[in-house]
This record gives structure tokens, C-alpha cells and sequence, in this order.
């Protein structure tokens, strides 16, 4: 079942901790499959899914079906949520509003329980990862670190990987090891 998760305001029908509060059209707390224990995580809402709605509609989108595919994974079996619950519209504080959005974040990693978890570019890393200075995907991608106490791993961003073809091998090899660490821990819960 592939579906988007609106919300009025994330979790908080009122929710104003941060700027991109004025500047929204929609929320959107997450798309794909809601029971997925693979999770993976992006930056923000595309443009089509803040305007129309509908799901896995973008290039990023195109560009994660993609790879998925080629490393096995079937699209049916994650759930794919995001930083920043809004589509930033103009330039915002970037650190500030990351830090506001964590919070609906780890909330929702505590509903959802995922086994393993993925986060796409250096904004993700930044996020989850403030306290590490000049941390990046690649300086991060190939390894496993925790989050929440969940396994995550970090590869490219599926629009840098689109903007530079040269990065599709190791986004494909890095979703390789995604599913292979998922099917491990699913072996485990067994």
C-alpha cells in the first residue's frame, strides 16, 4: 500500500517552532508504506508533493525507484519520511528549523519502530548529526552508525545522484548494504 501521510500541523495541530510555519502549503509526515520496517529518510517534500499530493511523483523520486530496484528492494516496503515536515518555499534558518523538526522526527521513530534506517545527503547528516562537525555523506556512507538507538546509514541525495550520474554506483551499493542489513535484523526479530 502506497499512500502520503498528511497532517494538519506534524504531530502538533498547532505547531510553530520554526519559520517554515508562514510559508507552508502542506504538511507531510511521510509516504509509502506506514508498517515498513525500512525507513528512509530525506530532506523535505518535493514541490509535487507539496502541490498535488501524490506520492514517489519527482525526480527524487524516479531516481530512488531506481536504485531500489536495482538493489532489490521493493518499493512496497519502505517508508520514506523527511527532516522537515514542510517544503521550505525561501530561504529559511537552516539550523534553527532542523533543530525545531528533530522533534516530530524522533516522535515518529519511536511510533514506527523501523529496523534500519537511511538518510539521503548532507542535510540529513547535518540534522541528525549536529554535533559532528563537517560530517557528510561521504564522509559517513559505507558505515553504520545509530540513531534512536537504530541502525543508519547515509548515502547521496537521489537529486545529486541525478545531477551526477558518476554517483549512481555507490547510491545502488549503498542501498545493496540497506537491504542487507535489513534482512539481517529481520532474520533476528524472527
Amino acid at each position: 500500500m502506497i499512500c502520503l501521510e498528511f497532517l494538519s500541523d506534524c504531530t502538533d495541530t498547532h505547531c510553530e517552532r520554526c519559520e517554515l510555519c508562514k510559508q507552508r502549503n502542506r504538511v507531510i509526515w511521510g509516504e509509502g508504506n506506514p508498517q515498513g520496517s525500512l525507513m528512509l529518510i530525506l530532506d523535505n517534500p518535493g514541490a509535487r508533493e507539496d502541490r498535488e499530493g501524490n506520492p514517489f511523483l519527482c525526480g527524487t523520486r524516479e531516481t530512488l525507484q531506481l536504485g531500489m530496484k536495482e538493489a532489490g528492494i521493493d518499493i512496497h516496503s519502505v517508508y520514506v519520511t523527511y527532516l522537515l515536515k514542510r517544503r521550505p518555499t525561501r530561504a529559511y534558518d537552516k539550523p534553527a528549523t532542523r533543530a525545531a523538526c528533530l522533534p516530530h522526527l524522533q516522535s515518529q521513530l519511536l511510533q514506527k519502530q523501523p529496523l534500519v534506517i537511511l538518510g539521503f545527503g548532507n542535510v540529513v547528516v547535518e540534522g541528525l548529526f549536529p554535533q559532528k562537525e563537517n560530517a557528510t555523506v561521504k564522509e559517513l556512507r559505507g558505515g553504520w552508525h545509530e540513531f534512536q538507538g537504530i541502525p543508519i546509514s547515509f548515502t547521496y541525495h537521489p537529486l545529486a545522484v541525478r545531477r551526477r550520474p558518476n554517483l549512481l554506483r555507490f547510491f545502488v551499493e549503498d542501498l545493496r548494504g540497506l537491504r542487507e542489513k535489513w534482512e539481517e535484523r529481520a532474520g533476528r526479530e524472527t
